[in-house]
């Protein structure tokens, strides 16, 4: 099999599970038809996260059992049948329900797939492919986001949501199609690693990463590093629209989002193969730290409004991408959706912290300046947490 076959799949997988991150174009019509808060909004993406990071650990497990075909398959129906039924609903609960619920859950098996397989496939350029395969995930809210604004505008939400459950379907039913293991010690033709290669043998279990001081550290990091960015996905329409804003280009700063992550994923993944992941992490991190409060005191001001949304995007990216490639580095690939989907959860946390923060300061306050000075602050605490993060002892001798 054309081993770049599974990476098209990865990705086509993922531009549809990808269509979360273009939920901010929803908040404004929810809110107007149903009289709801932005806290009550708000929810919708932090229960879809919870439930994204939470079975994503189980959907790593099966994946690393039986194969990715499996939890691909059941990621792209629940995706699909939940923004079909969240069309038909006008009760809170049921929306909690529909889209919190069932997309969060179909994002983590659908999620879980791409990244062990592109692993497995690609040792030779792991954080380059990784990158790939994930970044289509944060391109897809570059297509979905203006996409969603422009049927919204002309057949309402509950149409938009019916026709996009309809296209993700087939996108990710081919998508699960082209997903495939490679065999068992499979190696690229003429590839001689740089180290020596380490076996299936040496590679971590999970029972082993759980007593790892540095797994700990890099679950603080990547829960506090990427607050930021699920903050200002989470909002970045209504954020925009305060700041003065007006809609088309409110909506437009989703595309330029989604092109910031996807680029901070693939690239940042292929720069992280040559500078190496915990450094590529630290800078990513500290830049994000800087650009939150810059974007809240230049939001009036379109060109550099834009410019800080891809920045902060492009950081947040870079930490789905390379912390995925780490895990993969520390603790081998045999288990690694498990041991990743541990790692994940610290991911769900953050949907929670950040979207949270976001909404109370703004119905308390008006705004989200102290939210955006509070994710700066956080960030740099993550830097903190991967200052003590070091390669597991036995996989380090192993590569030496």
């Amino acid at each position: 099999m054309n081993r770049w076959l599974p990476v098209v799949g990865g990705i086509l997988m993922n531009l549809a599970l990808g269509s979360l991150y273009a939920w901010s174009v929803f908040v404004l019509p929810l809110e107007k038809e149903l009289g709801w808060s932005r806290v009550q909004t708000s929810w919708v993406f932090t229960i879809a996260i919870v439930c994204f990071s939470l079975s994503f650990v189980v959907a790593g497990r099966l994946q690393d059992l039986k194969g990715p075909r499996l939890c691909a398959a059941i990621g792209g129906v629940l995706v699909s049948a939940g923004f079909v039924l969240a069309s038909r609903t006008s009760s809170l609960f049921a929306l909690y329900l529909c889209f919190g619920v069932l997309v969060g859950l179909g994002n983590g098996f659908g999620y879980a797939t791409p990244m062990p397989v592109g692993s497995k496939w690609f040792p030779d350029k792991r954080g380059l492919v990784v990158g790939l395969m994930v970044g289509g995930y944060g391109a897809g809210s570059a297509i979905i986001g203006p996409l969603a604004t422009w049927l919204v505008a002309r057949v309402g939400w509950r149409i938009t949501f019916q026709i996009l459950g309809a296209v993700f379907f087939a996108m990710t039913m081919v998508g699960t199609a082209l997903l495939k293991n490679p065999p068992p010690g499979y190696r690229p033709p003429n590839w001689t690693p740089k180290r020596a290669a380490i076996s299936d043998g040496q590679d971590v279990p999970t029972r082993a990463l759980l007593r790892s001081r540095t797994f700990y550290a890099l679950w603080i990091a990547y829960c506090l590093g990427t607050t930021a960015g699920l903050m200002i996905i989470s909002q970045l329409v209504p954020f925009a629209r305060s700041a003065g804003i007006g809609a088309t280009a409110a909506a437009f700063a989703v595309t330029v989002g989604a092109f910031g992550n996807a680029g901070g994923r693939i690239l940042s993944g292929w720069m992280s193969d040559t500078l190496g992941r915990l450094p590529t992490l630290r800078v990513m991190i500290f830049f994000s730290a800087i650009a939150m409060p810059m974007l809240f005191i230049w939001r009036e001001q379109v060109v550099p409004f834009y410019l800080l949304v891809a920045l902060v995007y492009w950081c947040y990216g870079t930490q789905l991408s390379v912390f995925a490639s780490t895990t993969a580095d520390f603790y081998g690939t045999k288990h690694l959706g498990m041991n990743y989907g541990l790692l994940f959860t610290a991911w769900g946390a953050a949907g929670v912290l950040g979207p949270a923060i976001a909404a109370r300061v703004f119905d308390r306050f008006g705004g989200y300046r102290y939210a955006f000075f509070t994710a700066s602050a956080l960030a740099l605490a993550a830097l903190a947490s991967l200052a003590i993060a070091r390669m597991p002892e036995q996989r380090r001798e192993a590569a030496v």
